[in-house]
């Protein structure tokens, strides 16, 4: 893969995450699955802390039905890191982000990813439109065309 590591200055949003103990693998630093809790970490503590997300009692959540990550760097348990967040897309019931994970201070992401959340009725499953406050939460994310 030629694909380079993403910059910093790309970035709105940065969610700081402490790696834990158990997230080295054998080989000595965090294992490839980790990275998308982390993402999921960030994610949904943004949608709660800016958007009202109400993750116990609201009438809409969101599921994630896609994701990937490139990894150019690795990292390791005890290193701090911040897990970038950016909006690629905003559509009507769905969000499109654009996340890295980068070492507290650096400016070359160690990882990179992608994820989709579907807003969906708590009680159906079925896609929602986005709620107002969520939807201007994620626009805040979006980078100028």
């Amino acid at each position: 893969m030629n694909q380079s590591a993403p910059l910093r200055s790309a970035y709105l949003h940065f969610q700081p995450i402490t790696t834990r103990w158990h997230d080295n693998d054998i080989y000595g630093h965090v294992n490839n699955v980790v990275y998308y809790s982390y993402f999921d970490s960030a994610v949904n503590a943004y949608l709660i802390e800016a958007g009202g997300l109400d993750i116990h009692q609201g009438e809409v959540v969101a599921f994630v039905v896609s994701s990937s990550c490139d990894y150019f760097a690795a990292i390791a348990f005890p290193e701090r890191i911040e897990v970038a967040l950016r909006v690629a897309k905003l559509g009507n019931s769905s969000v499109t982000y654009e996340l890295a994970i980068f070492k507290t201070g650096e400016t070359t992401a160690c990882a990179a990813g992608r994820f989709v959340h579907v807003f969906v009725a708590r009680e159906s499953q079925r896609p929602q439109p986005i709620p107002a406050l969520l939807r201007s939460a994620l626009a805040r994310l979006q980078l100028p065309a």
